[in-house]
């Protein structure tokens, strides 16, 4: 059993990376975890992601570039303001405008980027760059 399904696959996400693998398969898939690797997608850190249906929680195959420095997740998961995600960027970023922080926000999971945007806060859950 998993305490933390989101640990886990940034983890297996940064092995595979460091040994230069291509692609990766995550598995349990939860919604939390498609949607940061959606968002990571975005930002071109990562390749497409397929969605696998096992009958078992299912699990993710995951194509990697080879574009990510740094990933993990934050814990404990940090309350924020919207005035205070410079402090978190600090923090868990090596420079400004290098990388994104994901923050659970009342509209979504969203990068601190849009979170600042939008002027809403929520809670910290990782970091890639």
């Amino acid at each position: 059993m998993l305490n933390d399904p989101l640990a886990a696959a940034l983890a297996k996400i940064m092995n595979a990376e460091k040994v230069g693998k291509r692609e990766v398969v995550i598995r349990p898939a939860s919604k939390m975890v498609k949607m940061i690797l959606q968002l990571m997608n975005e930002r071109n850190y990562l390749g497409t992601f397929e969605e696998v249906d096992d009958g078992k929680g299912g699990f993710l195959k995951v194509n990697l570039l080879g574009n990510i420095n740094q990933c993990g997740v934050i814990k404990p998961r940090f309350s924020t303001k919207f005035r205070d995600v410079e402090k978190w960027e600090k923090r868990y970023l090596p420079a400004k405008d290098f990388g994104v922080i994901f923050i659970t926000t009342p509209k979504g999971i969203t990068t601190h980027l849009e979170a600042k945007d939008k002027q809403t806060g929520g809670r910290l859950l990782a970091y890639v760059y």
